[in-house]
């Protein structure tokens, strides 16, 4: 890699905050880059698209970008607008505060946004906005909001003081520099955070005076559940209705150890005028993502059927709504897609139809599904990139257009127009052209891989710029988080495998047992059997890329569930790796199942609750379910069941005597799901066997690493560590 100093300084003088409306404005960077090389410094300088908003009148494309100022440890994201075929972009706000969730007033002459936790409009004139309005004034702040169609109303989310969870001054006002929590019953923390607060839900007036708590109704009123579900819920789990009295909505209506324990996350619908709410028929698992249809006569929403699985096939469900004079009914559930045997998500109507997106063999695709249930694939198998739910549908046939966004192994997220009759795409947005003009580029190929088990597994084959078979050169084997999780042509700024590439390494990414593209079957097979046919999976494809003449060493690198299994191949690799990195990763699996959040994962995947037959589509008597306290939990290390038993004694802790391989151990400190001990007793384990090792933690980062600084130092160190043991 370049020498990090030279490069550091280049950056920061690159992203020096430019004093334009704001101080403490960030802009796009103007990084040179001389030898085509990309750097963890050129990752963090590339602008990050998002949320992109057709107009009103379809003319205009609006969405947001944010840059970071590795300097001052920050990103900052503003406003930009393009006209629909992607011309004459430019930049409407500079702002030295993020902006966010940015929407068109119904005339097109506005927009409403959130900055600073609280909602704001500004006028458009012409390329810029105008002087900002603060709509709202809500002490806990504002993370999300939906206007209502006719915009005379806002759905809001904030929070509230979560009563469950005590702290010192909550018993005596003098404790107030006291730090402590206090409680009686689980999920007390999640993620990230303690749960100090509760995600709700609210609807309040717009045009009657600043929005305020008092001014804003709850829509949950005195039920004492989040909304929306954490930790990772948020505005695309309510809905209005076309006619705006009604908002559907997702929520799990459990707490403590029923919450910790289950997914069941109905789906109810909330009458704005009434307050009155009634609950949508589900089967008793994840039921997510409510969308109206466009005249308000069908409900759709995502769902799981079971409770406890969070991954679970992903269905698409409607429910037909008949109207009575003062309430709604909604008529029995009915499944649409059941054909394809693939994970369904971003459920949009447009028009009549629902369009939504899928991993198929490796790529994400874009589908339409017809209420009669005539499924048509919108992007073709040979598109090597993976597409979003288009955010706007416009023409007929021949004509017709898909404004979507798209990213691949090579590039990041991007707005496209798509046309399906052609079939062809047009890239709109070129948010980081600039800086991909000066770098090589890489090469991708899919290649298929035979399994212990008479298989075949696809693997992504990433090579380095001037690829020569004549040469030798280092590689990396990606093991997947997850544990259910695909290989597709996903870009990501924390494992981004260009970046890899480019350091000189070819990049191997297996889609082994337990990945979601490749139908509900092949992904199922990983729970209960992570020391199983995954492992085994990716021993094959490690020995599949170091057996071609121009690979050398082979290194082997993964986060969360990638963590688990870079220290579980430790113990059983024999000489096949060269080298290990674990970021998050499970070390003690008994130990997590006692500091773990969300129990329904580990109860599931370590033990199972139900048996399910594929080809009759049906589940069957929960045999292996062990109660205890009430709660079933055939996968805790007290149960009995021949899943869990054999799960906890082959957990990587028990192979660490066999360990003789280079090792990074990588952890957040305030990374909940996979505590931090995980990553620091693995490395002790190391250091006990007396294996080249190394630790690192970051005291303020959860299962990612997100500041810029702390990224910047995660990506040179896993950089040093693998040019150290592998070059």
């Amino acid at each position: 890699m370049r020498k990090y100093l030279l490069g550091f300084c280049a950056l920061v003088a690159i992203m020096s905050c430019a004093k334009t409306e704001d101080s403490g404005y960030v802009g796009p960077s103007n990084i040179k880059i001389e030898d085509g090389v990309m750097t963890p410094e050129t990752l963090l300088s590339l602008g990050r698209l998002s949320d992109p908003q057709i107009s009103p009148d379809g003319s205009s494309i609006l969405y947001g970008v944010s840059w970071n100022d590795i300097a001052a440890n920050r990103s900052c994201r503003n406003l930009w607008i393009c006209d629909v075929d992607g011309s004459n972009p430019r930049q409407l706000s500079r702002y030295a505060k993020s902006v966010s969730n940015a929407r068109w007033s119904a005339d097109g002459k506005s927009l409403f946004f959130l900055q600073g936790g609280q909602l704001w409009k500004a006028p458009l004139m012409g390329s810029k906005l105008g002087k900002k309005v603060q709509l709202s004034d809500v002490p806990a702040g504002i993370s999300e909001f939906s206007l209502s169609p006719d915009q005379s109303a806002v759905l809001y989310l904030s929070s509230i003081k979560n009563p469950k969870l005590e702290q010192p001054a909550d018993s005596d006002p003098a404790l107030d520099k006291a730090q402590a929590y206090a409680t009686e019953d689980l999920m007390y923390r999640h993620w990230d955070h303690w749960v100090t607060d509760i995600p709700r839900s609210y609807v309040a007036k717009l045009g009657g005076g600043k929005i305020t708590p008092a001014s804003s109704t709850d829509i949950l009123g005195n039920e004492p559940y989040e909304l929306p579900t954490e930790p990772f819920g948020g505005a695309e789990q309510l809905c209005w209705s076309p006619d705006g009295r009604y908002i559907a909505y997702s929520c799990r209506k459990l707490c403590g150890k029923q919450y910790a324990f289950s997914t069941n996350t109905g789906i109810y619908v909330y009458d704005v005028q009434t307050g009155k709410t009634v609950a949508v028929k589900t089967d008793g698992g994840y039921d997510t993502d409510p969308v109206w249809s466009p005249d308000g006569s069908t409900l759709a929403w995502i769902s799981m059927a079971r409770d406890g699985y969070e991954a679970d096939a992903q269905r698409i469900l409607i429910s037909e709504v008949e109207r009575r004079a003062d309430a709604l009914e909604f008529g029995a559930p009915r499944q649409l897609a059941a054909s394809l045997d693939r994970d369904a998500s971003g459920l949009a109507w447009h028009g009549g139809d629902l369009y939504f997106n899928a991993l198929i063999d490796g790529v994400q695709a874009i589908f339409k599904v017809t209420p009669d249930d005539e499924l048509t694939r919108l992007t073709p198998p040979d598109w090597p990139y993976d597409f979003f739910t288009p955010f706007a549908v416009s023409g007929e046939g021949e004509t017709q257009r898909l404004l979507t966004t798209f990213y691949s192994l090579h590039e990041p997220l991007e707005i496209a127009a798509v046309y399906p009759a052609q079939p062809s795409f047009h890239e709109l947005s070129f948010v980081n052209q600039k800086i991909f003009d000066m770098l090589d580029d890489v090469h991708t190929e899919s290649v298929y891989v035979p399994t212990v088990d008479g298989q075949i597994m696809q693997c992504w084959v990433m090579y380095p710029p001037h690829f020569d078979s004549e040469k030798e050169y280092p590689a990396i084997e990606i093991v997947l988080g997850g544990p259910q999780g695909t290989n597709s042509q996903d870009w990501s700024y924390r494992w981004c495998y260009r970046l890899m590439a480019q350091q000189g390494y070819i990049v191997i990414m297996p889609n082994r047992r337990g990945t979601t593209a490749f139908g509900q079957e092949w992904k199922e097979q990983i729970s209960g059997d992570y020391c199983g046919l995954n492992m085994q999976d990716y021993l094959s494809a490690g020995r599949f890329i170091k057996s071609k003449p121009y690979v050398g060493k082979l290194a082997c690198v993964g986060a969360s569930y990638g963590g688990y299994s870079a220290y579980m191949l430790e113990g059983m690799h024999g000489n096949l790796y060269d080298c290990f990195i674990a970021h998050a990763g499970i070390f003690d699996e008994a130990q997590l199942w006692f500091t773990t959040e969300e129990m329904w994962f580990a109860n599931w995947d370590n033990g199972g609750l139900t048996e399910y037959s594929y080809r009759e589509g049906r589940m069957g008597p929960a045999g292996d379910g062990i109660t205890f306290g009430g709660m079933q939990q055939a996968g805790a290390p007290y149960a009995s069941t021949p899943k869990a038993q054999r799960h906890y004694a082959n957990s990587p802790v028990t192979m660490v005597t066999k360990w003789h391989t280079p090792i990074l151990c990588i952890h957040g400190m305030m990374d909940y799901r996979i505590p931090y001990e995980q990553g620091m007793a693995a490395f002790n384990a190391a250091q006990m066997m007396g294996v080249p090792s190394k630790l690192v933690v970051f005291p303020e980062e959860n299962h990612w690493i997100l500041q810029p600084q702390n990224a910047l130092y995660w990506h040179r160190t896993f950089f040093d560590w693998l040019d150290r043991w592998m070059k």
